[in-house]
């Protein structure tokens, strides 16, 4: 065996940064983020009815009411803050409302299995209060052509 000695080279030091670890943290963050996502989630559950209409875009939070499948109303003044009221109250608070903005558009979410009945009572609340813009929400139609 000529050419062999007892002696092996010495291997070169790498300089890199083991990106390992940190792929791992980035993807626990991501699984939190994942499972966390859905319970931010708060409000009303309302399924709404399908339209073809366009979304209207704002600058400030609009006023939502609400009509659950039960026919409970609810109020939304500000994003996320959803509560329950009777008429007497709702008609109440939005009077208030438009007594500071007469030209505040309030939007109606009413559930797509809820009385027809129960929507027009809250839109009747809404005239009653004296509001103007009215608007009715509803999701994009699911149309499997597209």
């Amino acid at each position: 065996m000529a050419g062999t000695t007892g002696r092996r080279r010495k291997r070169k030091l790498k300089a890199e940064i083991n990106v390992v670890p940190y792929i791992d943290v980035m993807l626990v963050l991501l699984i939190i983020f994942m499972v966390t996502a859905p319970l931010l989630n708060l409000g009303v559950d309302i399924d709404l009815p399908q339209s073809d209409a366009k979304s209207i875009q704002e600058k400030k939070d609009p006023i939502v009411v609400s009509v659950d499948r039960e026919g409970n109303l609810f109020l939304a003044v500000e994003a996320g803050s959803n509560e329950a009221v009777t008429a007497p109250a709702l008609e109440a608070k939005l009077r208030a409302i438009v007594n500071q903005d007469p030209k505040a558009a309030v939007y109606v979410a009413g559930d797509a299995t809820a009385n027809y009945q129960r929507v027009m009572d809250a839109m009747v609340l809404l005239q009653r209060a004296g509001v103007e813009k009215v608007g009715l929400m509803s999701q994009p139609k699911q149309d499997a052509a597209r």
